[in-house]
């Protein structure tokens, strides 16, 4: 067996550190900001407008920022996506130190900052099948190690970013959010090379006719229609579980926050494992039936607490789902990239990261009104029980069979 040469997977193993730093950054962000807020004696509904400001612009940048990506270039666009964000959160602490940062200002710099995630995001996972060939990896496997840094990345960004404000405080932390960024930038735009034939030739059309053609190609194709409603609805449903419904449960149940953490980390390391282990296998099964399985499974954890499971019967679940949730995205990801045209994967890519993300704020509502009304266990029941339900479609919707391989 010939070893891949080192400049032949060098581009793959760039984009997948540039990743990680950037994914590791908007973990700190996300940690170090409420804090911040709290410590300048804000109340918890401006850390929920500071939250909100996290989340919201990911559905903005991912409708707006595809069909910008496509026209002035992937690489270009991952490496301005990260200058961009990394210099907007170095604002927040020079103008914090400054004593010029009403609370206004600082949602403001939140918000633009996230603003450029989504595109930069989409813009690497477009590189990623070009790298991927270069590298000899199949497609599945590249795409396991890429949302593996993902989930790696937010194993380990919440307690760095725990020990990052506890050491030197929330508006320093945002410091080295900023450099992370900067040093996923300068490995992007150094070390990503794709051949010169890989980027698509620039669109001839306005930003609007293109933006119109990636929605148009996302509303006509019956499996990507299916994939964004899926996931939009699995997603309002996850947000709804884990920011709503587990902390109350969690303190109800299971002892506080300390346990809640266990639970939480269980089932993170289970799916970077999944991810990763499953991206080694995937391009030798089908797709359509271990997807349908795995994301039923991985929903089905919402039913641990419905049932009352008490702490080791909550990690032993949690492993057993997040083991596979890590097989969900590398088939989801193939399925994807097979079917959109080079051309359009950016902007198609970022609307249906927009669409999948679109559910999250409507969930986060939704399961405190659920606690509210029927209680923390009803509602994580009911929760499980349409997940499963929506899950299972892909064995039933002929549409599904299109994620196979060679499928038109």
């Amino acid at each position: 067996m010939t070893s891949r040469p080192h400049g032949a997977t060098l581009p793959l193993q760039a984009l997948l550190a540039s990743h990680a730093l950037s994914r590791t950054g908007n973990v700190v962000t996300v940690f170090a900001v409420p804090f911040a807020i709290l410590g300048a004696g804000g109340s918890a509904l401006q850390v929920g407008l500071a939250a909100a400001a996290t989340t919201a612009p990911v559905v903005i940048g991912g409708t707006f920022g595809g069909a910008i990506i496509d026209r002035i270039g992937h690489v270009r666009s991952a490496a301005l996506a990260d200058i961009i964000s990394g210099a907007t959160l170095a604002l927040i602490p020079l103008l914090a130190a400054a004593g010029v940062l009403p609370l206004p200002a600082l949602v403001a710099l939140v918000f633009l900052g996230g603003l450029f995630d989504s595109p930069g995001e989409t813009a690497r996972r477009v590189l990623l099948p070009t790298v991927s060939e270069q590298a000899s990896l199949p497609i599945e496997r590249s795409i396991g190690f890429l949302d593996g840094t993902s989930r790696l990345s937010s194993l380990l960004g919440a307690p760095l970013a725990g020990v990052l404000v506890a050491a030197i405080g929330p508006y320093p932390a945002l410091y080295v959010t900023a450099a992370a960024f900067a040093a996923s930038a300068i490995l992007t735009a150094a070390l990503v090379r794709v051949p010169a034939a890989s980027p698509p030739e620039p669109s001839t059309h306005s930003y609007w006719h293109d933006l119109r053609d990636g929605l148009r190609f996302v509303t006509r194709d019956p499996l990507l229609v299916r994939i964004v409603a899926l996931v939009l609805l699995t997603n309002a449903l996850d947000t709804a579980r884990s920011g709503t419904l587990m902390p109350l449960y969690a303190a109800e149940e299971l002892g506080g926050a300390a346990p809640l953490g266990l639970v939480i980390g269980a089932f993170g390391a289970a799916a970077l494992a999944g991810t990763v282990t499953f991206g080694f296998v995937a391009h030798r099964l089908p797709r359509r039936v271990p997807f349908a399985i795995c994301f039923t499974v991985a929903g089905a954890f919402a039913l641990a607490p419905a049932l009352g499971f008490q702490l080791p019967a909550m990690v032993a679940t949690a492993i057993v789902c997040g083991l596979a949730a890590g097989a969900i995205n590398p088939i989801l990801g193939a399925a994807q990239f097979e079917r959109i045209p080079t051309e359009l994967r950016g902007r198609v890519l970022g609307l249906v990261t927009a669409g999948a993300w679109a559910g999250m704020p409507v969930g986060s509502l939704l399961g405190g009104l659920g606690a509210e009304l029927i209680g923390v266990r009803a509602s994580l029941g009911v929760i499980g029980v349409i997940y499963v339900a929506a899950t299972l479609t892909p064995f039933f919707d002929r549409s599904w069979r299109l994620m196979e391989r060679g499928a038109n």
